[in-house]
C-alpha cells in the first residue's frame, strides 16, 4: 500500500476548482489527439523535475463534470498540473462505456508515450491490467478497481466507503423520523457501488440498535444483495423515477450511488419540497455536493465521499517527479481517504447529540471497535 495520507479539505477545494475548469475539447501543445482536452499550468513549482511530462486520463460512460468520479479524477488531474508547470494533462471520454472504447483510448495514450495514463473505473481494470502488464516501462493508475492484483507499475486507488457510507446511513436514520423510512439504489451494480449501499444500510441498522427505532431502508438490504438498480450512470430519468417511488412510499432522506443519474433525484426531492418543504433531503456520493452543485446545497444534509483527486494528484506528481510505485492504496477514515462532508446548510438542523454520536462512531471504525459489514470489500 502507498504512503498517502487523503485530506477532506484539500480534495473538496479541488473539486470547487474543477467545477469551474473549462474541458472544450482542444489541440494539445505536443500535437496530441484533438479530442482530448488539455490543461497545463504556469504556475511556479518547487518540484525538482524540469522535464515536460504529460498526465492522461481515461474517463468512464458519463462526462467529465459528473459531480462524481470522472470530474474528482480529473480535478486531480488538474491539481497535479496546477503545482508542476512541467505537467500538461489530458483526457479522452468514453461515452458508450464499452471494452474497445476503453482499449482503443488506452492504447491512443500508449502511442502518444504519455508518462502517466490514469483510468477512471472498475470497468478499465481489465484493458488497464493488460496494458499495463504489455508495457512495463510505462506507469499506469486505475480509480476504483478494488482487490487488483499487484501489479508494478500499476497503482490501483480504492476506497474503502463502507465506512463513511456506515456514517451517512446512520446520519440519514437520525434525520428520518422515528419510524421513518430512508432509501438508497446503485447506477450499476458494481463492487464500488454496492459497497456504498452496504455501509449505508448497515448505518441505518446500528441507529436502530442504538435507539430502539426502526427506520427501514427502501432499495437495498446488505444481507441479501438485492435492490434498485439504474442500469446507468447516465440516466437521470431512471434516477427521478426510483426516488419518486421511494418518496411516495415513505422514504424522506435519498442516497443515490450513481453518478449523474442522482442528478434526477435531485430534481424529485426539489418537486417534492415544494409540496413538503424540508421533509425530503438527500446525501450526494463520491464528493461533496455543496462543491459540486453549490446552488442545490440546501437539500444535501451531507454527503458520503472518497479521495479521489488527492490519490489521483499525488500519482501524477509521483510519476512527473520519478518516484511512482505500483501497488494499491486504501483510502479510509482513519487515511482521510473516505468522508463524511460537512453539513453545511444543515449544521444547525442535525442535533447536536447526533453529531456527537456520528463523531464517536468515526472513531470507532477507525480503531476497529465497530466493522460495518460489505460483501465488497477492498483489499490491498
Amino acid at each position: 500500500m502507498t504512503a498517502l495520507s487523503v485530506a477532506a479539505c484539500a480534495a473538496a477545494a479541488l473539486l470547487a476548482t474543477a467545477c469551474g475548469s473549462s474541458t472544450t475539447p482542444a489541440s494539445s501543445a505536443s500535437n496530441s489527439a484533438a479530442a482530448a482536452p488539455v490543461v497545463s499550468s504556469n504556475a511556479p513549482s518547487s518540484s525538482a523535475s524540469t522535464a515536460k511530462f504529460t498526465g492522461c486520463m481515461v474517463a468512464d460512460d458519463g462526462t467529465i463534470d459528473d459531480r462524481s468520479f470522472n470530474q474528482s479524477a480529473w480535478a486531480g488531474m488538474q491539481a497535479a498540473a496546477a503545482s508542476n508547470h512541467n505537467v500538461t494533462v489530458k483526457y479522452l471520454p468514453s461515452p458508450q462505456g464499452t471494452e474497445a472504447e476503453y482499449v482503443a483510448n488506452i492504447n491512443t495514450f500508449i502511442s502518444e508515450k504519455c508518462g502517466i495514463i490514469v483510468t477512471v473505473g472498475y470497468t478499465m481494470a481489465q484493458a488497464t491490467a493488460a496494458a499495463a502488464k504489455a508495457n512495463p516501462t510505462m506507469n499506469f493508475a486505475i480509480v476504483d478497481n478494488p482487490g487488483a492484483p499487484i501489479i508494478k507499475n500499476q497503482s490501483s486507488l480504492v476506497y474503502d466507503t463502507v465506512e463513511d457510507g456506515f456514517l451517512g446511513g446512520y446520519l440519514a436514520a437520525g434525520m428520518s423520523p422515528k419510524t421513518g423510512k430512508v432509501g438508497t439504489y446503485g447506477g450499476q451494480e458494481l463492487p464500488t457501488v454496492t459497497i456504498y449501499m452496504d455501509g449505508f444500510w448497515d448505518g441505518v441498522q446500528y441507529y436502530n440498535q442504538q435507539h430502539h427505532t426502526s427506520v427501514g431502508v427502501l432499495g437495498w438490504n446488505e444481507q441479501t444483495q438485492k435492490g434498485e438498480f439504474t442500469n446507468s450512470f447516465t440516466n437521470e430519468t431512471a434516477g427521478q423515477t426510483i426516488t419518486q417511488t421511494f418518496i411516495d412510499e415513505g422514504a424522506d432522506v435519498i442516497f443515490p450511488v450513481a453518478g449523474d443519474v442522482g442528478l434526477g433525484s435531485l430534481k424529485a426531492v426539489q418537486e417534492a419540497d415544494q409540496s413538503q418543504a424540508g421533509k425530503v433531503t438527500m446525501e450526494w456520493v463520491d464528493t461533496d455536493g455543496c462543491f459540486s452543485l453549490p446552488s442545490d446545497c440546501q437539500y444535501f444534509i451531507s454527503s458520503v465521499t472518497k479521495g479521489i483527486s488527492t490519490s489521483v494528484e499525488h500519482d501524477v506528481l509521483a510519476a512527473a517527479g520519478g518516484t511512482f510505485a505500483g501497488g494499491n492504496y486504501i483510502g479510509t477514515l482513519a487515511n482521510g481517504g473516505v468522508v463524511l462532508s460537512p453539513f453545511h446548510d444543515f449544521s444547525s438542523k442535525v442535533p447536536a447529540a447526533l453529531q456527537t454520536e456520528l463523531k464517536t462512531i468515526t472513531t470507532e471504525i477507525e480503531n476497529g471497535t465497530i466493522k460495518p459489514a460489505t460483501k465488497s470489500p477492498v483489499t490491498g
